[in-house]
């Protein structure tokens, strides 16, 4: 007899989005929010036994997974780190508990978010980065590209085109 299908969790961006439009309600006005951006969640689908999306809030933007298979999903105590595979490779989540959203992991992509003009933006680099992650062809490769690169890339340099950090042309 086949095993049973798992029973999905409910897709959680409606609680990520809950508790942080609480936590944007109490930062208000601080120097690092950015008064341009609400929070939004992006592209939530089940994806290896977890949620997978990106979180946008006025002062950061996350990658987000959360427990879709319980059976799949791994028990990591706030604040710990864990790193989890993708197509385009290994990156490294922080656990995170919370009333509202539940248990979850988060890989920070932009913190602050004070260089995004508007949601559209923002909402547009969320959607590029899920599409870079479920893309083999990103993956870190030793290859050509890295023998001009004068300095380690960051995620903001790699989703801004820059292949060193002294490329600050009109692409950024």
């Amino acid at each position: 007899m086949p095993a049973p299908a798992p029973v999905l969790l409910p897709d959680p961006s409606p609680a990520l989005v809950a508790s942080a439009r609480a936590a944007a309600a109490r930062m208000a006005g601080l120097s690092f929010v950015n008064p341009a951006l609400a929070v939004e969640a992006v592209g939530f689908a089940p994806c290896d036994g977890r949620w997978l999306g990106v979180l946008v809030t006025p002062w950061s933007m996350n990658l987000v997974a959360a427990p879709a298979d319980p059976r799949a999903w791994p028990a990591v105590a706030p604040g710990a780190k864990l790193r989890l595979s993708f197509p385009a490779g290994e990156f490294e989540f922080v656990g995170a508990r919370d009333a509202t959203a539940g248990e979850h992991l988060a890989c920070s992509l932009f913190s602050p978010v004070l260089e995004f003009a508007d949601q559209a933006t923002a909402r547009a680099v969320a959607q590029h980065a899920l599409v870079a992650l479920l893309d083999p062809r990103t993956a870190d490769e030793p290859g050509p590209i890295e023998r001009r690169v004068a300095a380690p890339l960051s995620r903001r340099d790699l989703l801004r085109g820059r292949l060193s950090r002294g490329d600050d042309d009109a692409r950024g």
